[in-house]
Formats: C-alpha cells, sequence, structure tokens
C-alpha cells in the first residue's frame, strides 16, 4: 500500500511538473504548497534564522519555476528543491562569512581533519539515542539547534536531510551532488559531533 501510495505522489508530482511547464500558475502553487514545510524546516536546520529560512524559502521556489523547463525527472521533484535549497544555503554561507571578512573554507572540519575523508569505509551506527530523534523533545529543540549550527555545513545538510527530513543515502547523493560514500561518512562525522554536543543531555 505504501508502494502504490509513493507511485500516486510520484506521478502527481509529475503532471504538476508538466503544468507547470506550461506556465500554470496553479500547478505551481500546489507544488509550493506540498514541498514549503520541507524546504522551509531543511532551510532554518541550516541557517539557524527564520527570517533567512523564509527568504531562501521563497528564492527556492522562484529558482524552480525559473529553471521548470530544463527539470527532467533524473531525480524527484523534492529531491531537486533540496538541492536548489542547499546550494542557496551555500551561497548565503559564502557571502556572510565574505561580509564579516572570514575566509575559512566550508569543508573545513571541526578537528583538523576531512571529514568527508574521516570513517570513509564506516557504516553509519544506528543509534537507539540519536541525537537527532531528540528532536521531538520539545525542551531540548533550542540546544539541538544550537549543535546544529556548530557544525560545518555539508555536514549538517547531510544529516538534516537524512535523520530530519528522511530522505535515503542515494536521494542525498543525488541531491548534494556526491558519492554514496561521502553521505555516509558525512552523516556518521555529524552524528559524532553532535553526539559530542549534546553529550549532557544524553546521559542524562
Amino acid at each position: 500500500m505504501n508502494l502504490a501510495r509513493s507511485l500516486t505522489l510520484t506521478h502527481s508530482d509529475s503532471t504538476l511538473i508538466a503544468r507547470c511547464q506550461k506556465a500554470d500558475i496553479a500547478a505551481f502553487n500546489e507544488i509550493v504548497a506540498r514541498y514549503k514545510g520541507k524546504i522551509f524546516n531543511y532551510v532554518y536546520r541550516m541557517t539557524g534564522s527564520m527570517e533567512d529560512a523564509e527568504d531562501l524559502t521563497q528564492e527556492v521556489f522562484v529558482r524552480m519555476y525559473t529553471n521548470i523547463g530544463s527539470f527532467r525527472a533524473e531525480a524527484s521533484l523534492s529531491t531537486w528543491l533540496f538541492r536548489i535549497a542547499g546550494n542557496l544555503c551555500v551561497d548565503a554561507f559564502r557571502r556572510g562569512k565574505k561580509e564579516r571578512g572570514v575566509v575559512t573554507s566550508l569543508d573545513a572540519p571541526t578537528r583538523g581533519d576531512d571529514p568527508d575523508e574521516a570513517h570513509g569505509t564506516r557504516d553509519v551506527p544506528d543509534w537507539s539515542h540519536a541525537p537527532t530523534a531528540l528532536l521531538s523533545r520539545k525542551e531540548l529543540g533550542a540546544e539541538i539547534q544550537g549543535a546544529l549550527q556548530k557544525l560545518p555545513p555539508k555536514l549538517r545538510s547531510a544529516v538534516v536531510l537524512h535523520d530530519i527530513e528522511g530522505l535515503a543515502y542515494d536521494e542525498i547523493a543525488v541531491a548534494e551532488g556526491i558519492p554514496l560514500g561521502t553521505v555516509k561518512s558525512r552523516i556518521f562525522n555529524a552524528r559524532v559531533a553532535l553526539r559530542e554536543h549534546l553529550r549532557p543531555y544524553l546521559e542524562s
């Protein structure tokens, strides 16, 4: 039944895209209504700012509409939207660093090693007390958001897409334009870092 539901949603997305490519505003509005919440949540987790999240979410859908003619369904609509959102977040981070006169690379790891290389051959552990699972606990929401903001953007994006938005590894690989092994590596390192930041809460 889940498979049938998934196929129905996919077909519906395809129909909306086809209509949108013919400048159907109603179809565009339906896409926005369907995905605005998920995109806003992702952008907010990435930026930590409600105002920035609102602005960037709007920009995601403006770019989607502007470039809808080139969409060829090589990925799902949601994956494409997350890719647009991720690129906009990276651009925002770069602008912010430039304005503050900071030249540190976005790829800079937290402990002096390369987050894409470290643990590259390991499996990502399935922790029963994974930090992101605590998002359902209102009292820890602010602490978890703060811990996410301490991660390098690429690690943050991978763990948010997987542990919060529920994307599969292969979908993240497409959205981020990176190999599957890199996706697993980033999620592993992000979880390790989050666990360290939230250790007092996890131990209690």
